[in-house]
């Protein structure tokens, strides 16, 4: 199925989703957000025909198709956080490279609209037992992993709050370090999101039937999550084609969902689907974006 046909349907269906509302909301309100996480595959693979270079116009196309409020990206590279900002000169742009909080190593390089939000404080943090150290790893990590987080004020809404938008990047060997990093992430939620909205992106490496997923999600004692899965919120029943790993493959749709857009509490989920944009078989990363579409 050609790209735009696909890009079509993805459209076609967020508008469905919209005609749901009630009369008066039939078009899309004015307050609603839109989220995308995207892992990008960094760009200094050799990956052959998909390599960055050749696939990094559609990857931007895909995103203005979806035209995201927030936008978090995984394994992004410095020049193509660069890339990617000089292509969607409306958003501005946060990301340090996690092995020296500079620009050394993969990033976890967010977006925001700049018309929109107004950043109140950013900051980042590695995902190990010393949270504040850069470059550090804990447990069974394989390499240094890190959140990166902006606290915004959303100039759309009028009732003085603030939401903290979290992108970050699991390691993909230590199970240990997956289910660590998810109690790290709940904590630090509860410490900089005080009294505010919460979206979390990223690629989590793990399904949702793992610790990790439950450990971000499920009660704590009696205390419910401030957060939520976005995607199972629209979609309670499992089904058999929610892998969000592609590998360039256009017909790669099993497997485990592993990229996630959790929110807090606060929020209506309008939408929440797996991007399948694709051209001529291809797959503008290694990972399919996932998208939700959000109502305060």
């Amino acid at each position: 199925m050609s790209s735009i046909i696909r890009l079509g349907c993805c459209l076609a269906w967020l508008g469905i989703a919209f005609s749901n509302l009630s009369s008066s909301q039939a078009e899309e309100p004015a307050d609603s957000l839109r989220v995308m996480s995207f892992n990008v595959r960094y760009g200094t693979a050799s990956d052959g025909e998909n390599h960055w270079d050749r696939r990094k116009e559609f990857l931007v196309k895909t995103i203005e198709t979806f035209h995201p409020d927030l936008l978090g990206t995984q394994e992004t590279l410095g020049f193509q956080k660069d890339y990617i900002a000089e292509k969607l000169p409306e958003y501005n742009h946060l990301g340090v490279g996690r092995d020296d909080g500079k620009l050394g190593g993969e990033m976890m390089a967010l977006y925001y609209r700049r018309d929109r939000f107004e950043s109140l404080e950013e900051g980042h943090f590695w995902l190990s037992e010393t949270p504040d150290q850069i470059g550090s790893k804990s447990w069974d990590s394989s390499l240094p992993r890190m959140v990166t987080w902006v606290k915004l004020r959303d100039r759309k809404r009028t009732d003085g709050s603030t939401l903290l938008f979290l992108n970050t990047h699991f390691d993909h060997k230590g199970p240990t370090a997956r289910l660590e990093s998810a109690r790290l992430i709940r904590k630090k939620i509860a410490e900089l999101g005080k009294n505010g909205s919460i979206v979390l992106t990223g690629d989590f490496n793990t399904s949702e039937a793992s610790p990790p997923y439950k450990a971000l999600f499920d009660k704590e004692g009696d205390a419910d999550s401030r957060l939520v899965d976005s995607y199972r919120v629209t979609h309670p029943e499992k089904g058999p084609n929610e892998g969000t790993f592609s590998g360039f493959k256009a017909d790669q749709t099993v497997g485990a969902r592993i990229d996630w857009i959790g929110v807090s509490r606060d929020w209506k989920v309008v939408a929440s689907e797996i991007d399948r944009t694709s051209k001529e078989g291809r797959t503008p990363s290694d990972h399919y974006p996932v998208i939700a579409v959000l109502m305060p």
